[in-house]
């Protein structure tokens, strides 16, 4: 913001001037010099058409110009950034589905490992192992011999071996001899 001071006119300046006689000492307003010339001052006169919007509007101008690259500068970061998180977000969104999808792909694998568990508990029991011996023509062993060796070398059969019974045909099947 400036201020301007009052201007005089010329013609109130010579009036004044003339109204006042000077004498030889000093002036109330400049201090005389001994030997020392007045020179005549410079006359200030308004100039009409020039008014003082034109200079601000320079300045406007000018504050506008040395603006313009630090208003770009934040214009530009804040693309940057937008654009940064907008980056950030979608490979989070990615990998947050990629951690879903694997999340469910782990539960199958369990819930399978948990069926052939069970598979195996189930077909481990003797009661189904000797029901899956039958199915496939299996028979039990008889009643079995053992030979025991003594500590010097002779041996000894202890018990009577008897031979497996003969399989039951299964029903649709060939019989046997043909």
């Amino acid at each position: 913001m400036t201020t301007r001071a009052p201007v005089r006119t010329a013609t109130a300046r010579t009036t004044a001037r003339t109204a006042t006689p000077r004498t030889t000492g000093a002036s109330p307003r400049v201090p005389s010099r001994a030997g020392a010339r007045t020179a005549p001052r410079p006359e200030l006169r308004l100039v009409p058409g020039v008014g003082a919007t034109r200079p601000r509007r320079r300045t406007a101008s000018l504050l506008r110009h040395r603006r313009a690259p630090f208003v770009l500068l934040v214009v530009a970061l804040l693309v940057v950034t937008t654009l940064g998180l907008l980056v950030l977000n979608t490979a989070i969104a990615v990998d947050s589905l990629k951690a879903t999808q694997l999340r469910t792909a782990n539960a199958d694998r369990a819930e399978e490992l948990q069926r052939l568990e069970q598979q195996v508990v189930s077909g481990s029991t003797p009661a189904e192992l000797a029901r899956e011996a039958a199915a496939v023509g299996l028979v039990p062993a008889g009643v079995a011999a053992h030979v025991v060796i003594a500590p010097d070398g002779s041996s000894a059969l202890r018990g009577t071996p008897e031979p497996a019974p003969e399989p039951a045909p299964a029903a649709g099947a060939a019989p046997p001899g043909n």
